[in-house]
């Protein structure tokens, strides 16, 4: 998708314009992050990375946010066996904002997912809240967007 003239490489300029924002939750921010250090190495840059309760596969660096990332945001919680990471934090300061580590409690107030089986509920509870909380997915989808070019009229 970044190839725009379909020639099978990338040029400078193309990956000069690439408009990348990566997202995910759990295994899946973690993954997010695997992606932004594999695009860095071919110098893509990357607009945006957003972690919402990431848990790092073995082997993977889910903390570090690498240089080609202008901005990264990081949700999380703290509660129960599974949860996300606390503080996400720039490889290169002077190259990629954090635009913030956010924490929700789920304590105080519980989000239903009735639709998710009943051993997410009862074993990874505030994980899964997590992922169910529309507030959280409201306030990523408002940071993607913002991110974004907006279309031409």
């Amino acid at each position: 998708m970044v190839d725009i003239d379909r020639d099978g490489t990338l040029s400078a300029e193309e990956k000069k314009n690439a408009r990348i924002v990566l997202y995910g939750h759990s295994w899946g921010a973690s993954e997010a992050v695997t992606l932004a250090r594999e695009l860095e190495r071919e110098g893509i840059p990357v607009l945006l990375t957003v972690q919402v309760d990431s848990v790092p596969k073995p082997g993977e660096d889910d903390k570090d946010i690498p240089a080609n990332v202008a901005e990264a945001a990081n949700f999380y919680e703290l509660d129960g066996f599974l949860h996300g990471r606390p503080q996400i934090r720039a490889a290169d300061p002077t190259r990629t904002h954090i635009i913030g580590n956010f924490r929700s409690d789920y304590k105080a107030n519980p989000i239903r997912c009735d639709q998710y089986p009943w051993r997410d509920r009862f074993f990874t509870k505030a994980h899964t809240e997590m992922e169910c909380d529309p507030k959280v997915w409201s306030q990523v989808e408002s940071l993607i967007q913002s991110r974004l070019p907006q279309p031409h009229r």
